[in-house]
C-alpha cells in the first residue's frame, strides 16, 4: 500500500504505549465535496497526526489544514478561506472485530480519513462575511454595492401607508394637521 496519506506503522503494532508524530503536506488528488464551497484538486492539504499504539489497533490523532474556495450563499461573490480540522480514528488490527478502518500491510492510509473530515466540515451555506446582505429582489444587484442607495418606494405599496407612521421620513405641506397654513 503506497499513496500520499499511506504511513508506515510497522514498529507500532502490537506495542501498546509506543507513540510517534508526524508532519507532512499533500496536494488534494481530486476535488473534495459538492456545495457552494470545495476543496479544489491540487490544493494543499497540511497534515499533522500522533499515532498511538493501543490493544486494540493504532489510534490516529491529527490535525488539517487547507484552504477551501467558491461562492457566497447569499450574494454570490467568490470566496476562499482557510479551513482547520481535528480528527481521531482508530485503525483496527485486522481479523478482529468489523472496522471501519484497519491496519493494512504494516500501514495506515488517512486519505479516506482526512477526506471525510474535512468534507464534513465545510459549511453548508458558505457568506463571504458575517453579514453579508445578499442580492436585491428586483434588481438582483449586490446590496453591498448600492449600500448607500435608498429605495424611493417602498418594496410593496401596500406598505405605503405604513410610511405616514415613520418621523423620519420627509411629508409634503399640509400633511402635517400640527403646521399652520
Amino acid at each position: 500500500m503506497t499513496g500520499p496519506f499511506a504511513i508506515p506503522v510497522r514498529d507500532l503494532v502490537h506495542r501498546p504505549g509506543e507513540m510517534r508524530e508526524h508532519s507532512f503536506e499533500v496536494p488534494v488528488p481530486e476535488k473534495w465535496g459538492e456545495g457552494l464551497v470545495s476543496v479544489a484538486a491540487g490544493e494543499q492539504v497540511a497534515v499533522e497526526v500522533r499515532l498511538e499504539s493501543v490493544h486494540e489497533g493504532i489510534l490516529v490523532s491529527g490535525d488539517v489544514d487547507t484552504e477551501y474556495s467558491g461562492v457566497c450563499g447569499r450574494c454570490l461573490t467568490d470566496i476562499a478561506q482557510g479551513l482547520q480540522v481535528e480528527f481521531q480514528e482508530l485503525f483496527a488490527y485486522p481479523g478482529e472485530d468489523e472496522a471501519d478502518f484497519e491496519v493494512q500491510d504494516d500501514h495506515v492510509d488517512l486519505e479516506t480519513l482526512v477526506r471525510e473530515a474535512v468534507v464534513l466540515s465545510l459549511p453548508f451555506q458558505p457568506v463571504c462575511q458575517p453579514d453579508c446582505p445578499g442580492l436585491d429582489p428586483a434588481t438582483g444587484e449586490r446590496l453591498t454595492e448600492n449600500a448607500g442607495a435608498e429605495l424611493s418606494q417602498p418594496a410593496d405599496p401596500r406598505w405605503a401607508a405604513l410610511q405616514d407612521f415613520t418621523p423620519d421620513v420627509p411629508r409634503s405641506r399640509g400633511d402635517d394637521p400640527t403646521e399652520e397654513s
